[in-house]
C-alpha cells in the first residue's frame, strides 16, 4: 500500500471541511430564505439587520479560530500539547465582544439597528460571547487535525438553526424574536465538541506574557471587526451609516446579498485551512517561494472570476432572487453583478490576509481591512444616490481597494519573510 502524500492529505482535509462546509451553508441559506418567506418586507429588513449584526459579531471573532489553530499548529510542529496563550486569547477574544455586545444593547443601537426591539439586542450579544468559545474550540480542532469533529462542529451549528425555527413554526410562533432567538441557539453548539478540543491543551505550559497577547489579538478582532462589517454585518452598517431608506427596496437588496455570497462559501474550505498551509511553507526558503506564486496566481485568477461573476450576476440575478425569495422582492441587475463582484474579491482579500496572519502581520492585517472599512463607510455617508445605491457603490469599489492593499503588504511580508528563512 502506498503511503497518503502531503497533496493528498490536504486535498482529502479541504474535501472534508469543503463537505461540512457546503452542508451548513446550504443549512443557513434555507433559513435565510424561510424567513424571509415567513415575515413581510418590512419585518425581514430588521430581521437582516439583526443576522448581519449577529454574524458580524461572529465573524469578528475569526481571529480566535486563526491564532488558535496557528498556535496548535507550531504545538504540533514540535511535538506538544498547547500552552497557556490559547486560553489568553480565548478570554480577550470573549471580554472583548462581551464590551461591544453592551453597546448594542443600548436604546439608541436598539432604535437604529432593531427598529427599537431591545430583545434582538439582547439575543445579538449572548450569543456573541458564546460565538468567542465556539471559535476556538474550533482553532484547536482544524490545528491538531482533528477535521472530522471539526467538520462536524461546522454542520452541528447551523443544523440546530432551521430545527429550531421548524419547532417555532410549528408551535405558531414564527414572529420575528422568536425565530432571531431560534437562529442564536446555534453560536453554543459548541459544547459538544469542547472536550475534543481542549484535550489538546496544556495550561500549566507558560506562554507569552498577557501583555503581549492582549494587542495582538485586540489587533486582529480588529481588523476582522472591520472585516465583518463589509461582509455578515453589512446589513447593520447600512442601516448605521445610511438609515431611512425603503424597507422594500432594502429587504430585495438584502436577499440578493445572500445569493451573492455564495462565492465566500465555495472558497471557505481553501481559507480554513490558509494559516495552517502557510505556517508550513512559510518555515522554508523553498516552501515561501511556493507560497508566493501559490498568491500571485490565486489574485489574477480572483480578479478574473469577478469579472465573470458580475456578467452572470446582471444577466440571471434577478431572476434567481425572485425564484428563491418571491416575487415580491426585486432588485436590478446591475446592483447583482456589483454585489458578486464584491463577493469574489473579497475572497482573495481574505485569502491574503489569512497568509498576514500566518506571518504575524497583525497590524497589517488591521491596516488593509481598515481600508476597505472606511472606503465602504466613505461611500455610505456621501449623499449622492438613495442608501440602496449607496450600499451596492460601497461593496463594489471598497474590497477592491482592499485588494490592492493587502497584494502590496503580502508580498513584502513574504520577502521578508524568505530573507529571515534562507539567513
Amino acid at each position: 500500500m502506498s503511503a497518503v502524500t502531503p497533496t493528498e492529505s490536504i486535498g482529502r482535509t479541504g474535501g472534508r471541511i469543503g463537505i461540512a462546509i457546503l452542508v451548513g451553508s446550504a443549512l443557513g441559506y434555507l433559513v435565510v430564505v424561510g424567513t424571509g418567506r415567513l415575515l413581510d418586507n418590512a419585518d425581514y429588513a430588521i430581521f437582516m439587520t439583526f443576522w448581519g449584526a449577529l454574524f458580524g459579531l461572529g465573524s469578528a471573532l475569526g481571529p480566535i479560530e486563526q491564532e488558535l489553530s496557528r498556535l496548535s499548529a507550531h504545538a504540533a510542529v514540535t511535538g506538544r500539547p498547547v500552552g497557556r496563550d490559547a486560553v489568553t486569547t480565548t478570554v480577550v477574544g470573549a471580554v472583548a465582544v462581551a464590551a461591544v455586545g453592551l453597546a448594542l444593547v443600548t436604546p439608541a443601537a436598539t432604535d437604529r439597528l432593531f427598529g427599537g426591539n431591545a430583545v434582538l439586542g439582547v439575543v445579538v450579544a449572548v450569543c456573541g460571547v458564546a460565538f468567542a468559545a465556539q471559535f476556538a474550540v474550533r482553532g484547536l480542532l482544524i490545528g491538531t487535525d482533528q477535521i472530522r469533529p471539526y467538520a462536524k462542529l461546522i454542520v452541528a451549528e447551523a443544523a440546530v438553526r432551521p430545527l429550531l425555527i421548524a419547532v417555532v413554526v410549528v408551535l405558531g410562533m414564527s414572529g420575528m424574536v422568536s425565530l432571531a432567538i431560534a437562529v442564536g441557539v446555534g453560536s453554543f453548539a459548541w459544547i459538544l465538541f469542547v472536550r475534543s478540543a481542549v484535550g489538546r491543551v496544556d495550561r500549566s505550559l507558560p506562554g507569552d506574557p498577557v501583555r503581549v497577547v492582549t494587542p495582538r489579538v485586540l489587533l486582529l478582532l480588529a481588523g476582522a471587526a472591520l472585516t465583518a462589517s463589509v461582509i455578515t454585518g453589512y446589513p447593520a452598517m447600512v442601516g448605521l451609516l445610511a438609515p431611512g431608506g425603503d424597507r422594500d427596496a432594502l429587504a430585495g437588496l438584502y436577499a440578493a446579498l445572500a445569493v451573492a455570497r455564495i462565492p465566500l462559501l465555495m472558497f471557505a474550505p481553501v481559507q480554513a485551512l490558509a494559516v495552517p498551509m502557510v505556517v508550513r511553507l512559510a518555515s522554508a526558503a523553498e516552501g515561501v517561494r511556493r507560497l508566493r506564486r501559490i498568491l500571485a496566481v490565486g489574485t489574477v485568477g480572483s480578479v478574473a472570476l469577478a469579472a465573470l461573476g458580475a456578467l452572470v450576476g446582471a444577466l440571471i440575478g434577478p431572476w434567481v432572487v425572485s425564484l428563491l425569495f418571491g416575487a415580491r422582492y426585486e432588485v436590478g441587475g446591475a446592483s447583482v453583478a456589483g454585489l458578486v463582484w464584491s463577493s469574489v474579491i473579497l475572497v482573495a482579500v481574505q485569502l491574503l490576509t489569512a497568509a498576514l496572519v500566518a506571518l504575524v502581520r497583525p497590524g497589517q492585517v488591521l491596516l488593509t481591512w481598515l481600508a476597505v472599512a472606511v472606503t465602504a463607510a466613505g461611500v455610505l455617508v456621501v449623499d449622492f444616490a438613495d442608501p440602496v445605491e449607496r450600499a451596492v457603490w460601497g461593496l463594489a469599489i471598497a474590497p477592491t481597494v482592499g485588494l490592492v492593499v493587502a497584494v502590496v503588504f503580502v508580498a513584502r511580508a513574504a520577502g521578508r519573510h524568505r530573507e529571515s528563512v534562507g539567513n
